[in-house]
């Protein structure tokens, strides 16, 4: 039903038609212009932002405003718990060093959004949907499972972050347990502002954005951090003096930055907007000002993390249990039992972060620290139900009431961290975060794989499919970004000092590795790896359409 209500065209399952040779990388007609449209459309509302028309300027403001919202909304995965608490043991553990890391990661991810955007924009459909379309059903159906587990593991992390600030801001007073449970209701609740209107719900992610720079942005000037160190630290990629500990939490931060659901949820969140795609110039025009728009989003974003390093990093580099268990006895804390009597090292998390800013600089900076994370979790969970609803309806067609897809994620996340809740303590909640991040890294593949397989072919791109600078940087980002994160991996499993966890997770690595290679053999084809294309409906070398993407300087859309 869906394929047809929105005009995608799919030559997937018949190998020949009209005497024409297909292959497993279909063209796709994109959705006619939405005021051509007979029946609604389908967005993540039911509305689509209208653009500012006879605006012949080379840059107009008002059509920037026109496009702002879905890279802000993008941008709040790169500000969840995960994130933050990455953010602050980067500054514990390694000082003002990391900062080159951070950013090169979020330069990164600039990077691969913008791909996302272009396959929203040009084609009209979502990653989850050119999927859908384009993978056999096997590969198909683990694809999305994978996805899955990426956002179930997010949203746990996003929940942990909200049960932690709650119990922060009531000091005490209210359990992990209950912090968990008023997670489900507060979603609920916040998921009913939808009705409003969909520029009304962008605002207000826009709020809580605001909430989260004023929050830290205050610890950061409480703190004064030394801005030659933030400086060197930012723009100079080294790390003197550095070990393994900085080692892997460098690749913590990258892999904290770049979330797999992410590259899906902003493919659909562009598709707000009233774009004719059967319009060249428009295409063209919306690409660029999603790009700009991220631009700015993400580095609003990147300076946020900043302040959270940088309190860090001037305030407890190098500090001690010991000292930090003095500074707490001597301010009256009643968390001074979190802090053993030795001499070594502060590790912290999101709670122990919060407990150490309110023994040094007092309860204001506890309390408002704990008001950035709150905002940060509930902004991120918000996110995160789009991702996941986008996700389903896009690989398996299915048309779920966000009433039912929040109440089936959240079920899924607060079961195991409900129980960690009510049976261990704040230390196993936080510890969880650890074995999430990993969950996550290995997710990414099944988000940059694809969105790099599909904005290289022409089939899909038409005009605006990746060129060989952009063919050859992708690969070589993407190889990167999933090595890092697979020695991530490595790092964790082999600290579990387990063989019966060794042997499972060598079997599991088998299967993970060969879809992996599944998925990158049809990306090195799409990538133009001649050598590679065998098989009866891997030709892309000898593809020809039976129609492209609409040629975007005609009125008309080329049915077959």
């Amino acid at each position: 039903m869906k394929a047809e209500q929105d005009g995608d065209l799919l030559e997937e399952d018949s190998p020949q038609e009209n005497g024409v040779q297909t292959n497993q990388y279909s063209s796709i007609s994109p959705p006619a212009s939405p005021v051509a449209q007979d029946e609604p459309f389908s967005t993540y509302f039911e509305e689509k932002v209208p653009i500012p028309e006879n605006v012949n300027q080379v840059f107009s403001f008002r059509k920037l405003w026109a496009f702002t919202g879905p890279g802000f909304l993008m941008s709040i995965a790169y500000l969840d718990p995960g994130n933050i608490e990455s953010d602050l043991q980067s500054g514990a553990k390694a000082g003002f060093k990391l900062l080159w890391v951070l950013l090169g990661a979020t330069i990164i991810g600039l990077l691969l959004q913008r791909l996302a955007a272009r396959l929203g924009v040009v084609t009209g459909m979502h990653l989850a949907e050119v999927c859908n379309r384009q993978y056999p059903t096997v590969p198909r159906v683990i694809l999305w499972m994978m996805v899955e587990l990426a956002i179930i593991g997010s949203d746990m992390q996003e929940v942990i972050g909200c049960a932690i600030a709650l119990n922060l801001l009531s000091v005490g007073r209210i359990p992990l347990w209950a912090g968990v449970l008023i997670t489900i209701t507060d979603t609920f609740v916040f998921l009913f502002l939808d009705k409003y209107g969909l520029r009304k719900l962008e605002a207000f992610f826009g709020f809580l954005i605001t909430v989260m720079a004023l929050s830290f942005g205050y610890e950061y000037v409480l703190v004064k951090p030394d801005q030659g160190e933030v400086l060197k630290g930012m723009f100079i990629p080294y790390c003197a003096d550095c070990g393994p500990v900085q080692l892997e939490q460098a690749v913590g931060i990258v892999g904290a930055v770049i979330m797999p659901h992410n590259i899906y949820l902003h493919s659909a969140l562009v598709k707000s907007r009233d774009i004719d795609r059967k319009n060249k110039k428009e295409v063209k025009e919306a690409n660029k000002y999603y790009f700009i728009e991220s631009t700015v989003a993400l580095f609003i974003s990147f300076l946020i993390n900043v302040f959270v390093v940088a309190v860090f990093a001037q305030a407890f580099y190098n500090k001690t249990n010991m000292e930090v268990n003095q500074e707490c006895n001597a301010t009256g804390s009643p968390h001074t039992d979190l802090f053993p009597l030795n001499n070594g090292t502060l590790e912290v998390d999101i709670y122990k972060g919060g407990v150490v800013l309110g023994c040094f600089f007092g309860p204001a900076a506890l309390y408002i620290w704990a008001i950035g994370i709150l905002a940060a979790g509930q902004s991120s969970t918000m996110t995160g139900t789009y991702s996941g609803q986008f996700v389903m309806e896009g690989f398996l067609n299915l048309r779920w009431s966000r009433f039912a897809r929040v109440l089936l994620t959240r079920s899924i996340a607060i079961t195991p961290t409900l129980l960690v809740a009510i049976f261990q303590d704040v230390q196993h909640l936080t510890g969880m975060n650890d074995f999430l991040n990993v969950l996550q890294s290995m997710q990414l593949p099944f988000a940059l794989i694809p969105i790099l397989t599909f904005t290289s072919l022409t089939s899909i791109m038409n005009d605006f499919a990746n060129g060989m600078v952009w063919k050859i940087s992708g690969g070589i980002v993407i190889l990167v970004v999933c090595a890092i994160n697979m020695y991530f991996v490595v790092v964790y499993v082999t600290a579990l000092n387990s063989v019966l966890l060794y042997v499972i997770a060598a079997l599991l690595s088998i299967a993970y590795l060969c879809f992996v290679g599944y998925l990158a053999w049809h990306c090195l084809v799409a990538l133009g790896v001649s050598c590679l294309d065998f098989g009866s409906r891997m030709q892309l070398s000898r593809h020809t359409d039976i129609y492209l993407l609409t040629d975007m300087d005609t009125d008309n859309v080329d049915e077959r």
